[in-house]
Parts: structure tokens; C-alpha cells; sequence
């Protein structure tokens, strides 16, 4: 048993009578205004802190891949110098030494091969440009020169191994960039 009561025929309302008006709620306007308000704010942070949360995990992973960017440099120094070591000593000296010599360019070469494949293990990777397009994003040139078997505007000769680091370049690769094959007299009467 319910005390609600359920309106009788004799209630409704008959043609010409006028119904009580209906007290409808109005809509605050400044509290819905506010509500609007206070969820454009909450979705402006949210979408703040999924790009911060984006840019610190690539900042994150930048720094993982790059962060030794300045020691390998200084790294690249000491490779340096043990190829150079290696390179002055041609293979005529090197067969006539005897075995401990022998022996200690033996583990110079061990050495550097070593290096190498540590920088390697940490991302550092030599640049190989012989032959290729010159690129000046990867290359530096430091003279043309004159070479009929390399194409014109390729690198002929490495003067300094380059490296790259993940994706970008650590330090260029300094390079002999070809003019092509030397101009014969008759192509110089010619022109």
C-alpha cells in the first residue's frame, strides 16, 4: 500500500480549464557554464601530461642512446692514433721484424679492434664514404682531387675515419671528394 494516489477522472483536466503551472526547474546557466569550463580545463591537463609524459620518454631515450656522445669523441682520439700507428708501418717492415715486434703490432691491431667493437656495442658506428655520393651532412671535404677511377663528386680518399652515433653524425668523416678523370690536352684546346 502505497500513499501515493493516482489521479481520478473526475481530475482531469476538462476543456477550458487551465493547468497549474508547472514549476520546471531552470537550468543554471552560470553553473553550467562552470561545469563546461571545468572540463575543458580537465582535458587541457590531461592532454599536458600525455605530452609531457611523451616527450619525457623520447628526452629518456635520447639520452640513453646519446649520452656518452662527448666521452666517445674523446674515444675516437685514441682510435685515431693506434690506426695511425698501424698504418706507417708497411707490410715490407712489418715481415722483416722480428717476432716480438711481431708480436706487440699484434696486439696494437688486437687493441683497435677492440675499441672498435666496443664503440660499436654502444651505438658508434665508422663511416665508410669511399666511393659514395659526397654528403655534406656526413662528410667534410678537405681537397678535390683528380681520379679517373671515382666518379665526379664522389669521395675518393678518407684523410679521417667518420663516426655516426645512432642517427647522427658524432664527428664527420674527413674526405678527398673527386673532380674525375684529369682533362686531356685535347679537351683543354677545345674549350
Amino acid at each position: 500500500m502505497s500513499d501515493t494516489t493516482q489521479p481520478s477522472p473526475d481530475d482531469a483536466l476538462q476543456p477550458g480549464d487551465q493547468a497549474a503551472p508547472a514549476a520546471a526547474p531552470k537550468p543554471s546557466t552560470s553553473l553550467d557554464r562552470e561545469l563546461a569550463d571545468t572540463k575543458d580545463s580537465l582535458l587541457r591537463t590531461l592532454a599536458e601530461m600525455e605530452n609531457l609524459r611523451k616527450r619525457t620518454e623520447r628526452e629518456v631515450a635520447d639520452a640513453r642512446i646519446y649520452g656518452i656522445s662527448a666521452f666517445a669523441r674523446d674515444v675516437l682520439t685514441v682510435a685515431d692514433s693506434m690506426h695511425l700507428a698501424l698504418e706507417a708501418l708497411d707490410t715490407e717492415l712489418r715481415e722483416k721484424s722480428d717476432s716480438s715486434v711481431k708480436v706487440l703490432l699484434d696486439g696494437v691491431e688486437i687493441t683497435e679492434r677492440a675499441l672498435l667493437n666496443a664503440l660499436d656495442k654502444h651505438g658508434v658506428k665508422r663511416i665508410d664514404p669511399i666511393g659514395q655520393k659526397f654528403d655534406p651532412n656526413k662528410h667534410q671535404a678537405m681537397y678535390e682531387a683528380e681520379n679517373a677511377s671515382v666518379p665526379a663528386g664522389h669521395v675518393a680518399q678518407v684523410v679521417q675515419a667518420g663516426y655516426l652515433i645512432g642517427d647522427r653524425v658524432l664527428r664527420p668523416a674527413l674526405v678527398a671528394v673527386s673532380k674525375g678523370a684529369p682533362k686531356s690536352a685535347a679537351d683543354n684546346d677545345n674549350s
